[in-house]
């Protein structure tokens, strides 16, 4: 029993030594090129990504590309995350720019007092850590816990730049950040700590990051994530 304590303290180490292992706060955005309200909250999106501690992620809804101005990174997936969100937080419904913090807050998007305020609030955080070896990601749980939960592999790019020609935005240059190229459910995570395993192969050309994502069921807080630049 010694031994394999002491092997897995080792693993613990190896995972610590190399990165650090943080307790991130998990912010939201549910925005689109065709929204005119969308742009501020995209800016805002943007200095949080610059912060240590905090993951922000951009999900780029698919209906609003009938009004006028289809966005490149929309994905049907954004739409069903956001989805989630409102049967679950009550809210009346879907709305860009939204923001929804750790999975159990919801803003408006471009209300930066009450983001910030969110952003600082006290949560669950448990250790995670992320590695690479060839085209698998290494997901490593730290921490043991009393409940199962939901793991999430996120994939994203962190900037880019777009000439709007139609709809609510047109004639104006956006700035992306930390945009979702893919979102996916990677399987359920049984409170011990132990590792997962999962393809990069998979995941679009363009992304350049990627978050893991730790959720109780039904959508619901976000207990533990961790990122990890591909290139």
């Amino acid at each position: 029993m010694r031994t394999v304590f002491k092997a897995w303290l080792t693993l613990v180490g190896l995972v610590l030594s190399a990165g650090a292992v943080a307790h991130p706060v998990v912010v939201e955005l549910f925005t689109s090129e065709g929204c005119s309200s969308c742009p501020p909250a995209d800016a805002l999106l943007g200095e949080l990504a610059r912060k240590p501690g905090i993951v922000a992620l951009a999900y780029h809804v698919d209906y609003w590309d009938d009004g006028g101005w289809q966005d490149r990174f929309s994905i049907p997936e954004a739409t069903q995350r956001q989805r989630g969100y409102v049967r679950r937080l009550s809210k009346s419904g879907a709305f860009t720019p939204q923001i929804v913090v750790s999975g159990d807050t919801s803003l408006v998007g471009s209300n930066r007092l009450e983001v910030e305020r969110a952003v600082k609030g006290d949560r669950d955080a448990l250790r995670m850590s992320l590695s690479r070896e060839g085209n698998d990601l290494y997901v490593h749980f730290l921490e043991a816990w009393r409940e199962s939960m939901d793991v999430y592999l996120v994939s994203y790019l962190s900037e880019a730049t777009a000439r709007i020609d139609g709809g609510e935005n047109a004639h104006r240059t956006l700035k992306h950040f930390n945009v979702v190229r893919s979102f996916k459910r990677l399987g359920t995570w049984n409170g011990r700590p132990q590792r997962m395993i999962a393809p990069l192969s998979d995941l679009p050309r363009d992304a350049s990051g990627v978050a893991v994502i730790l959720q109780r069921k039904n959508q619901g807080a976000v207990a533990g994530a961790a990122t990890l630049a591909l290139r």
